[in-house]
């Protein structure tokens, strides 16, 4: 993982913004399953819902679809709220050591409310002070529809929808 300041996540926010109109958003997380053959005597540790083995792969991307961290080797099993937590990254994010700004004033907001910067997952992820993801269920007012919609676009534009690892 590369050492970044507070203007590196400013900088990558605004990028976002422009390009996905997502105030305040510093990267993208995702969780991949690669398949693997089973370790011997491992049990069903590398086993996945996906019904094969797999050794989770959960990347985080910022608005040039480069890599800021990348955590390899947790068990298929585990969840990507778990391996997220669990990882270098995740555990510097809880602990607020990635000198990541203080909340700032939304571009658009009329009301002067602070929102802090955050990462985008999708539904497999924990909802924290950091992290947000989309709104469950399909009966969905017509605002959270479009929050989902702008969630959708911010994680596009840093290319996790290209990965396909098996």
């Amino acid at each position: 993982m590369s050492a970044r300041d507070k203007n590196d996540w400013i900088r990558t926010a605004d990028e976002l913004y422009e390009k996905a109109n997502f105030p305040n958003c510093i990267a993208a997380v995702d969780g991949k399953h690669v398949r693997i053959r089973k370790p011997n005597e491992s049990g069903s540790q590398f086993f996945n819902y996906k019904n094969f083995f797999s050794t989770a792969l959960t990347p985080v991307a910022d608005a040039d679809s480069c890599f800021i961290s990348v955590e390899v080797g947790a068990y298929g099993s585990s969840s990507d709220s778990n391996v997220f937590k669990n990882s270098t990254f995740g555990k510097l994010l809880d602990s607020n050591k990635l000198i990541i700004p203080d909340p700032r004033v939304l571009p658009i907001d009329e009301e002067v409310l602070s929102m802090p910067f955050v990462l985008l997952g999708d539904e497999a992820f924990a909802l924290s002070e950091h992290v947000l993801r989309p709104y469950p269920n399909k009966k969905l007012t017509f605002l959270k529809r479009m929050y989902n919609y702008r969630l959708s676009r911010a994680r596009r534009n840093s290319r996790m929808h290209l990965w396909n690892f098996g």
